[in-house]
Formats: structure tokens, C-alpha cells, sequence
């Protein structure tokens, strides 16, 4: 018989159904037999009585341990009393397919780090399993936007022969005869494809960063979501496009798992209104300032606590989740950067912030070949290493900006989660390399 989804169970009532999953429940009573089984769609109660004819099921109920996965036939039937959506199953045959050993290593109360070291049982929680389907539904969002608005999705290498940006923290890896570097950023190959004629770049890709940092923020490898637009005017083009892609990625999520979210973490999704709210990296300094943080008044860039705080501030001010940095100091931006017509001190660069924490870095970038070689050497950078990547600016390339968001932040975010290692599959930090 064809497998029936537990979700679909009330579209079936009396008849005969198969359903596939793990045990969830046992509650063996003296004269009943209660099992919840649950797959990634739900749980339902299966019922059966002692003593009757079919006592192979009463055995197979005495001898299937938690988390074994299980085939039950049987007929589903309305019963009010029943809090799982007021039914449940009454069992004709049962198939033990894999059984369970006892003593499970993890379980609700469980600490992360052995959680993730059980990742796969781990999970099994419709918790965990929501995580990836809000997942899922982000990259479908972003993917459909992208395609709206006449992106090219590009897989850009992972392998480089220099390293990327500044050159600090980047893995080394052995490659033939040589060293090669794993990619902290597929920026440099984004605005090769502009510079190739690719008008809209998109990509969604792994990204590696060798940051020895504990947070719960961080991780050493991550999936990276990055966007470049070619001709634009102003890098509010960049900003524009980011605010919209993630009202309708807010959208979508609180569309499809709204409900889901709200019972599991207790969250419940907004929908942002747009324009974003927008201040200068001074002026942020000067709210900042102003509640006593940096008592020495010599930052020139924001920390944690400084992202929180100013969160707080523009969410009392503007009643809203988001708020864009501006207009940073050239002195803590790369050297890519466009520097502000009225300023040769300041970058026409951003970062977005949402619930206090930083999800997004984004620019225009400087498409003139001498202007950006100029701001390498003033950076102290040597220009041979980036021989190829200046090239690209040799031959008329348009003024271009965009974007690097980290997935897993916005999930993390999204649905309150302590720490960005739930809201990854198999996270990858300074002292985890398995499972």
C-alpha cells in the first residue's frame, strides 16, 4: 500500500492507510496499547487494545523501542478525545523496519554540543526539521526575486590560486605542486562577471572564513548569499533591492510556516514595512554616544553591543526590525569600495542590521581601474597578487554594487534561535569538524 503522510491522515478517515516513521511515544497500559508515531510531517496516536485476535501486534508493541523506524497499516478513525487533530489509528499490521537500540544518547534536555554530536537524531524534532523547511522556503524566495528581477545565478570556485580580499584568515589547502585558498567570498569573481557583461549577478554558496571565534554568530564555513548589480546609480540601488528581496522572503516564510513557527519557537514572523530605516555610521555614533556607549569617543566602527543598542534605539524610533548603516569610514572598509564624491573618507558602503545583529555588508564598488589600484596601495596591499582581479577594470566596467547576507544568520534570527550552530545543518567551527 502506498505510504500516507501523517498531515494528510484527516483526508482519509475510515479507510485503510499506510503510514512510514519513527516511534515517538510508547505507553503500554494493562488493557490498551498507546504509540505515537511521528514522520517529518507530524505525529499520530495509534491505538490498540489487549487481548484481542491480533496479539502479534500487542508483541511487536512490546518489542519496538523508542526512535525505531516502523510501517503500520491500519484504519483511521475520528476520535474527539484524541489532542492530535482528533484522531487516530487503529493498527492492522505492524512492521518493525529498523529497530532502535535502548538508551537513546540524546534527548530534549540534551546540551547542544552533544546534540550536534548526534546531529542526525537531533533532527528528528519537527523543531529542527522546521529549521530547513524555513530554509528552504528563504532560498526559493531569494531564487524567485532573482529571477523577477533578471538575476543570473552563477557557481563561482571555491578554490582560489591567491587569496581573496585582505588575505587574512583564509584556509590554506594543499593543491598539486601548489597552494590554493578556499574562497571567503566569491566577490572578486561577482564583479569579473560584471566586468564580462553579466548586468545582475546572483549566487547562494558556501563561504569559508579561518576566524578562530567562538560566538554564537560565527562559523568557518557558511553559506553565503551574494548579489552584484551592474549600472546603477547610487549604492541606494543595492539597498533598495535587499530591503525588497527580504520583504518578500519575510513574506513567503511567514506564509508558508507562520503557524508552525509560532507553536514550535514561539516566534511570531513579521512582515517588514519598506523603505528600511537608514542612518549614517555618524550619526549612529552620535545616538550611540549619546547613551554612553564608547565613553572614550574614539570608535570609528560598531561592536556587538553597539549594534544591539542602536537596534534598540531605531526599533523605538521607527518601530522597526531593520535599520541600514551607511556610509562608513574608508579607513574600516576594503579597499574595493567607492568613496563618496564629498569625501575621499568615506565609503558609499552599508550594513544591515536586523534584531541587532549584522546580516549583511554591501558597497558600490569602484569600477576605475586607477582609482581602485590607488586604494589598494593605500591600503598597503601589494597590486601583483591582484593582477587578474584589477584587470577587470582595464576595459570599461560599470559602476556596480551589491551584497553579502549570511543565510544562517537569518535563520537564526528569524526564528530566535540562541546560536547560528541550530540554524546549520552539520555546523563547522574552530573545534568541530565532525559529524
Amino acid at each position: 500500500m502506498a505510504r500516507t503522510l501523517i498531515r494528510d491522515l484527516s483526508s482519509h478517515l475510515d479507510e485503510t492507510v499506510t503510514v512510514y516513521g519513527w516511534i515517538n511515544t510508547l505507553r503500554l497500559q494493562r488493557r490498551m496499547q498507546f504509540v505515537l508515531v511521528r514522520d517529518h510531517t507530524g505525529l499520530v496516536q495509534v491505538t490498540h487494545p489487549r487481548g484481542g485476535e491480533e496479539d502479534w501486534i500487542e508483541a511487536a508493541f512490546e518489542e519496538v523501542t523508542l526512535e525505531s523506524a516502523v510501517k503500520i497499516t491500519g484504519k483511521v478513525v475520528a476520535n474527539p478525545v484524541v489532542k492530535l487533530g482528533g484522531l487516530e489509528v487503529l493498527p492492522e499490521s505492524v512492521e518493525i523496519v529498523a529497530q532502535a537500540e535502548t538508551g537513546l544518547p540524546i534527548d530534549e534536555h540534551t546540551g547542544l554540543d552533544q546534540r550536534l554530536d548526534w546531529r542526525f537524531l537531533d533532527l528528528r524534532r519537527p523543531s529542527q526539521h522546521l529549521v530547513f523547511d524555513v530554509q528552504t522556503t528563504i532560498e526559493q524566495a531569494m531564487r524567485q526575486i532573482a529571477d523577477d528581477e533578471g538575476f543570473t545565478e552563477l557557481h563561482t570556485p571555491k578554490l582560489m590560486g591567491t587569496a581573496s580580499e585582505s588575505g587574512a584568515e583564509v584556509f590554506k589547502v594543499g593543491y598539486f605542486d601548489r597552494t590554493a585558498y578556499l574562497a571567503q567570498s566569491p566577490q572578486f569573481y561577482k564583479q569579473m562577471a560584471i566586468a564580462g557583461g553579466i548586468d545582475r549577478v546572483f549566487e547562494i554558496g558556501p563561504v569559508f572564513r579561518a576566524e578562530p571565534s567562538f560566538t554564537s554568530r560565527h562559523a568557518t564555513e557558511f553559506t553565503g548569499v551574494d548579489v552584484e548589480i551592474a549600472w546603477i546609480d547610487s549604492v541606494e540601488d543595492v539597498m533598495a533591492f535587499e530591503e525588497h528581496m527580504l520583504q518578500r522572503v519575510l513574506a513567503d516564510v511567514c506564509a508558508e510556516h507562520g503557524e508552525q513557527i509560532a507553536e514550535l519557537f514561539g516566534v511570531d514572523v513579521t512582515v517588514p514595512t519598506l523603505p528600511f530605516p537608514r542612518v549614517t555610521m555618524a550619526e549612529a555614533l552620535t545616538k550611540l554616544r549619546a547613551t554612553g556607549w564608547d565613553p572614550a569617543g574614539e570608535a570609528v566602527d560598531l561592536d556587538p553591543e553597539g549594534e544591539r543598542t542602536l537596534s534598540a534605539l531605531i526599533a523605538e524610533e521607527y518601530c522597526h526590525e531593520f535599520v541600514f548603516i551607511t556610509d562608513f569610514p574608508a579607513e574600516v572598509r576594503p579597499f574595493y569600495h567607492h568613496r563618496r564624491a564629498d569625501s575621499a573618507d568615506t565609503t558609499a558602503s552599508f550594513d544591515l542590521l536586523w534584531k541587532g545583529v549584522e546580516i549583511t555588508t554591501g558597497a558600490q564598488r569602484e569600477h576605475r581601474h586607477d582609482v581602485l589600484s590607488a586604494q589598494a596601495l593605500e591600503k598597503g596591499m601589494e597590486l601583483a597578487p591582484l593582477a587578474q582581479y584589477l584587470d577587470c577594470f582595464r576595459y570599461g566596467t560599470p559602476p556596480h554594487g551589491g551584497f553579502g547576507l549570511g543565510l544562517s544568520r537569518v535563520i537564526m534570527l528569524l526564528l530566535g534561535l540562541p546560536s547560528i550552530r541550530e540554524a546549520t545543518f552539520l555546523f563547522r567551527g574552530p573545534n568541530r569538524l565532525e559529524p
